[in-house]
């Protein structure tokens, strides 16, 4: 990791899609305490010197996730207004504020975690892959969605081949479910890593919808191997 520059207690303007804010230019550093890890001090000063936490903070995001949900929405005008949404890897809920905010008439979230609740969101807490939770997702929004979307990674184990098969077993999973049940014209979004893996999902999404694209937003950490497939206009 590059080492961070030190401040020069000088400010200056930065720019977020329409948006201006303004910052001070100062960086905060995190010392290694008793039980805190080296690895996880840098996680630490990392966040706390991170602009889009920050911006996340000030507006009233859940994560500073929703500025990745808010570049993709752009681009693919995926939130209808009065549609009916499924999140996928809700916590801790940056993405169903932002599909609440622009006009979804429903959001139901599912999450391993429990998650604080959401003003206009349905949450439930279980494991997406199950079919009883699946089921009980589709009876809660009481019709077919119009997207799904998913932020689902799984837990990492230090291990990059193994983290990068778990999390890509993850999107294909929501992407099996997204073929099955979304409303015909419906959206689906899943996070994949770069790194392979996906050709037999991506043949499936392409199969099944008319658009099927590759979606980096600028607001995910240039060290991340994160991509965003977007499939538009369910056949």
């Amino acid at each position: 990791m590059t080492e961070p520059t030190k401040p020069d207690n000088k400010r200056r303007r930065v720019n977020f899609s329409k948006e201006k804010i303004e910052i001070r230019d100062t960086h905060e550093k995190v010392r290694t305490a008793k039980k805190r890890t080296e690895q996880s001090a840098r996680w630490l000063e990392r966040q706390l010197n991170d602009p889009y936490v920050k911006r996340a903070r000030a507006e009233g995001w859940r994560s500073r996730a929703a500025f990745k949900l808010i570049e993709i929405d752009d681009a693919y005008k995926l939130i209808k207004r009065d549609s009916y949404v499924l999140d996928l890897g809700v916590a801790p809920g940056g993405w169903a504020q932002v599909a609440i905010k622009r006009g979804a008439k429903k959001v139901i979230g599912v999450d391993l975690l429990h998650v604080n609740p959401i003003e206009g969101v349905d949450l439930i807490v279980g494991d997406f892959t199950e079919q009883e939770i699946q089921n009980q997702m589709l009876e809660m929004l009481g019709r077919k969605p119009d997207l799904i979307m998913s932020d689902m990674a799984a837990n990492t184990v230090g291990h990059r081949e193994t983290d990068h098969i778990r999390t890509i077993a993850l999107a294909e999973a929501a992407a099996y479910f997204a073929i099955e049940f979304l409303e015909t014209g419906g959206s689906f979004i899943t996070k994949v890593f770069q790194g392979g893996g996906v050709g037999e999902m991506l043949d499936a999404l392409k199969k099944n919808f008319k658009k099927v694209y590759h979606f980096k937003p600028k607001s995910s950490r240039s060290e991340s191997v994160e991509l965003f497939l977007v499939a538009t206009g369910r056949k």
